[in-house]
């Protein structure tokens, strides 16, 4: 949390309780929430919140390299995600659920990359598309159950 409210110092931002709260979610959320995700939460604790700061709170670490945007999962929002280690994202196309999938073949395919480009990684962002398995199992009993 303290890289992204560091960031968020250097941008010129004050450091309000609000974007403070908003830092402690990226960095402690698994679920890659949505800028609107993040306002409902934060709602209950600060009524006064409004939706533009989460947003330009959001925008300002995004241009920073702070976090990441994983763009829609089929449900028309941005994700974000503050883990910038080399990591697979899945997301299920029924559910829009986005989790993270630790593999460690993929820091062998990132020294694989660094070596014959010639490039020095700072990150990468691998996803994948599909049904959950809890959306297999729904999708396949209410396909039972129709036919």
């Amino acid at each position: 949390m303290n890289r992204l409210t560091i960031g968020l110092k250097q941008a010129g931002l004050r450091l309000t309780p609000q974007r403070v709260a908003i830092c402690k979610i990226l960095a402690e959320s698994k679920d890659h929430p949505t800028a609107m995700m993040i306002y409902h939460q934060l709602l209950p604790q600060f009524p006064t919140l409004s939706l533009a700061t989460v947003y330009k709170t959001l925008h300002v670490l995004k241009e920073m390299g702070l976090v990441h945007t994983l763009g829609d999962a089929g449900d028309g929002a941005d994700h974000f995600d503050a883990d910038l280690t080399p990591h697979i994202n899945l997301v299920c196309t029924r559910c829009h659920r986005v989790v993270d999938f630790d593999e460690t073949l993929i820091h062998t395919v990132q020294q694989a990359v660094e070596q014959r480009s010639g490039y020095e990684i700072q990150g990468a962002r691998i996803v994948y598309y599909g049904l959950c398995p809890e959306c297999r199992v729904n999708g396949s009993l209410s396909n039972r159950e129709s036919a």
